[in-house]
């Protein structure tokens, strides 16, 4: 185990940057062979995975299996078996192309950035970071990892799992866990930055990487909500709140924040709801995010709401905040602690009219018959809709994860976020000498292209006969241009 950070700094640019174009150019098949071989042997010592994962985070060994090495080396299988296929060139032959283009072969391929900047978040310090270092990896960049808090420890084991697979040296750096470090490789000009973290702090990476036109992926805070309809089952609905509560400490994005109960009928799943957050283990809160608890429980409390648990305990249960209304400020926070705010509602329609006036849109969960359910998540703006169940259908390798709103933008995971990792390069070559565009154009041009224009977007037959016949014509009198002009000379 590696036991100092490796601090990537501008000092190592130049190396990073050179192993980077040699791994780009290394075959698909060879860098998915190292991640293979990582997979492996990240199995082989997962204990000294969780081992490293800071015992701050409020969660057992089994969650730290479950929640992050399990879902971690499910998405390296995933691009090990479907990489190739999503990166695969695409020639596009001539099937689509305009008549006037007849003579031109184009490819697009899918090409690594460069130098990725992976920003990770405290709360999961290996599952989504080691993901998109992966994929970074496999798309041929190289990659920057600045931890989370306290995340230094699990990243360095996973670089040196793979620097022991057989990874080139200089393609992955892991970076101290400081806010400076940050600003400083943001500094440094990335290709590109993937940034997991709070609004506030996303809003803050935007401007930095503005300066230099840099593009960002930003997943960024949640404020998610779960939507119980009449046909719910209470009692599926209180299992699944209550573990929303307690995974991680309620330290997770897509935890669940306001609960909007539609329709008549919900009173026994309340008393149980009460119930269970009652017998359940509080967890200590860091200062800063117990006062914006408090600040958001007592505004809640100041506006009508009935308040059920306390925010200024030194461990918090869940607090249960009923009588809530959408446009209150605990409705419209980013609150990474254990509140869940109950939000009355007589239809869909009223559901989405509420959760409009919520700035974020990550996730979304729905409870009840699956028809109402799936026409109402058609209508949600939110990255992903959850019918039936709460955050663990996430974690699917297959999937792409990413926010609306105020919540980010761009996708990790899944084969979108293995595309993120990559830009679009096309090549196109003219198989024939034509060059008949390099011409100076007259009024004779003027009457062919407006020819092949309504040849070729004609509403009816009969107005793509005459376009045809209109470029004929106008085809003969430049064809008669141009052989005058080629007598004169």
């Amino acid at each position: 185990m590696i036991t100092e950070p490796q601090i990537a700094t501008r000092t190592n640019a130049e190396h990073v940057r050179l192993a980077q174009m040699q791994w780009a150019e290394t075959p698909l098949a060879r860098r998915l062979n190292v991640l293979r071989k990582a997979r492996h042997e990240l199995a082989r010592i997962s204990d000294r995975l969780v081992d490293a994962i800071s015992p701050e985070l409020h969660r057992t060994r089994a969650d730290s299996y479950g929640a992050e090495v399990l879902p971690l080396l499910s998405a390296c299988r995933f691009l090990e078996e479907d990489a190739e296929r999503i990166l695969k060139p695409r020639r596009l032959g001539t099937k689509h192309r305009p008549f006037w283009l007849a003579g031109i072969d184009s490819t697009v391929e899918r090409v690594p950035f460069g130098v990725v900047l992976i920003i990770a978040p405290a709360n999961y310090p290996l599952l989504l970071a080691g993901v998109q270092t992966l994929q970074a990896l496999a798309a041929g960049n190289a990659v920057v990892w600045k931890p989370g808090r306290n995340g230094c420890d699990v990243a360095d084991v996973f670089k040196a799992v793979l620097m022991q697979a057989g990874l080139p040296d200089g393609l992955l750096q892991v970076t101290d866990d400081g806010t400076a470090t940050a600003i400083a490789e943001l500094q440094s000009r990335p290709d590109k930055v993937f940034f997991t973290g709070s609004a506030t702090a996303g809003r803050a990476v935007l401007r930095l990487a503005a300066e230099h036109a840099i593009p960002v992926v930003a997943e960024l805070s949640g404020c998610d909500a779960v939507i119980v309809l009449e046909s719910a089952d209470p009692a599926r609905v209180v299992d699944a709140l209550a573990w929303g509560m307690r995974l991680n400490g309620s330290a997770t994005c897509i935890a669940p924040r306001r609960l909007f109960l539609v329709g008549q009928g919900h009173e026994i799943l309340i008393a149980s709801l009460r119930e269970r957050f009652e017998a359940m283990d509080g967890v200590e809160l860091a200062p800063a995010p117990q006062e914006r608890l408090r600040e958001a429980v007592d505004d809640a409390e100041r506006s009508g709401a009935t308040v059920c648990g306390n925010a200024g305990a030194s461990s918090v249960k869940p607090v249960l905040v009923l009588g809530g209304r959408p446009e209150m400020k605990i409705a419209q926070d980013d609150l990474f602690a254990p509140v869940l705010t109950v939000l009355q509602v007589a239809d869909a329609n009223e559901v989405l009219q509420a959760d409009a006036l919520c700035p974020f849109g990550l996730t979304a969960a729905i409870f009840g018959d699956q028809r109402p359910a799936l026409a109402l998540s058609r209508q949600l703006n939110v990255g992903t809709v959850l019918v039936n169940d709460l955050i663990f259908p996430t974690v699917d390798p297959r999937v792409p994860f990413g926010g609306r709103r105020g919540s980010g933008f761009g996708t990790t995971r899944g084969a979108e976020g293995l595309l993120e990792m990559t830009t679009a390069k096309v090549t196109a070559i003219r198989k024939d000498r034509l060059g008949l565009h390099y011409l100076e154009t007259g009024s004779a041009h003027e009457e062919l292209f407006r020819g092949v224009i309504a040849m070729s977007h004609g509403g009816n037959l009969r107005e793509r006969f005459a376009g045809l016949r209109r470029m004929i014509a106008a085809a003969k009198k430049v064809a008669e241009s141009m052989s005058k002009g080629l007598e004169k000379q």
